[in-house]
């Protein structure tokens, strides 16, 4: 049988987040209505900051893990929008400074790699994304990082090691989807900064 030419994986990504933000959202909107009729409480806070999140990562997850075809874009201001909400009471604060219209290709290379920045990142830190013509740059910049090199040395085509977790799923789909975009991706790190550029 020949194997259709579609990125399941992608489209599998598409279609869980498209289910789920539609609840999740309905869920936000149900407590707005309670708060509006005069119900409040942790337990309503909790709810409703709980949703919030959901809704930017599931988001977040759409551009970074969905299908990507060529010509479609998002907007920067839908970015920021979404990163925004993203990291709201969060340590790690993310300064987009691309202006513009991406191509959704891009934006999912530099969401999968804003997610390793952000697995290095756990006590948290500062992100700079920036654009100059087709070459995006990245920085992260925090006191401390915890880097697993094997897991970064993936990311310049060494086989990836053993024993890799769902949560670093994403070091796993950047090179191969950097290839297919025609991308070379360069990354260097540092104890307290990394540093990456997709050419």
């Amino acid at each position: 049988m020949t194997r259709p030419p579609l990125n399941i994986a992608a489209l599998m990504g598409s279609r869980i987040c498209h289910d789920l933000i539609s609840p999740i959202g309905a869920i936000a909107n149900g407590v707005e209505l309670l708060s509006m009729t005069g119900q409040s409480g942790p337990e309503i806070e909790l709810i409703s900051e709980s949703a919030q999140n959901a809704n930017a990562r599931i988001r977040y997850f759409r551009v970074a893990f969905g299908a990507a075809s060529e010509g479609q874009t998002i907007s920067a201001g839908e970015i920021r929008t979404l990163l925004s909400d993203l990291t709201r009471g969060s340590k790690l604060q993310v300064d987009w400074q691309a202006a513009g219209d991406v191509p959704r290709i891009d934006a999912r290379l530099v969401f999968l790699l804003m997610m390793c920045f952000e697995t290095a990142m756990p006590w948290g830190g500062t992100v700079i994304l920036s654009q100059t013509g087709r070459e995006w740059s990245m920085s992260g910049r925090a006191e401390r990082l915890k880097i697993d090199a094997p897991l970064w040395q993936t990311l310049s085509g060494s086989d990836a090691p053993s024993g890799i977790s769902a949560a670093e799923v994403h070091f796993l789909m950047l090179p191969p989807l950097s290839v297919e975009a025609g991308r070379n991706l360069n990354v260097a790190y540092t104890d307290t900064e990394i540093t990456a550029r997709l050419t």
